[in-house]
């Protein structure tokens, strides 16, 4: 919280001018009151910021981002690309995003000259951007039912970045998914779902992902990698993990780092 003004009557006497000596007239006070006001809203505001964990690269990425995904994992996603590209190095060279409004993620990634992208979007694309409509004619982006395998063959990208994906999957569909997805990268899986207790689609999305959201615990997620023989990747967890505290960066989301199938 920010720190709240000094008394003004004390800091005089602090500096040897009694409260009996000085005695200014209202309009000086009431000026007086208005910066000090002013003051203290900066403060906040700078507090806030600061808070979120948004360093000025990360407010660039989240810019443009379509607004109607709302307060989710996808949004979070766009907030820890500059965290990512410092974790993953090299790795975020070739990378496939699949999830919720993956144009914008694709959009923000292939900003960086050094970097290839594509998007597997599993849900319709409703009204899609002209950028979006491109990127999908392209053959950068495409709509696709990830409870299937996909398209492409055997370590065909560096890393893949999953976002409000697997939240809407059941457990029969789970497995085949994931592990479609750990074959086709060579360095490794990123994981964004949500906090249980945190609904990440209300009542008028259900017809458009399915069936309502499935949040589910940290420990529930380690015992299905473990079933699944999906492999933590301890070096990417300790790396995100001090960009994240040099940052000051703190995820909205749970964020899982899983070896590839090799």
């Amino acid at each position: 919280m920010s720190r709240r003004p000094s008394n003004p009557a004390r800091r005089s006497t602090a500096t040897g001018i009694s409260g009996a000596s000085f005695r200014p007239k209202s309009r000086p006070s009431s000026l007086l009151s208005v910066v000090l006001g002013a003051l203290g809203v900066i403060l906040v505001v700078g507090y806030l910021f600061r808070g979120s964990g948004l360093s000025g690269t990360s407010r660039e990425a989240v810019a443009g981002i379509d607004a109607s995904i709302g307060n989710t994992c996808t949004m979070e996603l766009l907030r820890a690309i500059p965290i990512l590209k410092k974790a993953y190095g090299a790795s975020m060279r070739k990378v496939l995003h699949v999830g919720l409004d993956t144009c914008s993620v694709v959009s923000n990634l292939l900003k960086d000259d050094d970097t290839e992208a594509w998007g597997v979007e599993p849900y319709d694309l409703e009204d899609p951007s002209g950028s979006c409509k491109s990127l999908v004619h392209r053959g950068i982006v495409r709509v696709a039912d990830i409870k299937f395998s996909l398209p492409y063959r055997e370590n065909s990208f560096s890393l893949v970045i999953v976002s409000d994906a697997v939240d809407y999957l059941s457990p029969k569909y789970l497995n085949k998914t994931l592990s479609d997805l750990a074959r086709v990268s060579s360095d490794g899986l990123v994981i964004f779902t949500g906090f249980p207790g945190h609904s990440r689609a209300n009542v008028a999305e259900l017809s458009k992902f399915g069936r309502p959201a499935k949040m589910r615990s940290s420990s529930w997620w380690g015992r299905f990698f473990v079933q699944t023989s999906l492999m933590e990747n301890e070096a990417a967890v300790k790396k995100f993990e001090q960009v994240a505290t040099e940052s000051t960066y703190i995820p909205r989301c749970q964020v899982f780092h899983l070896k590839s199938f090799r």
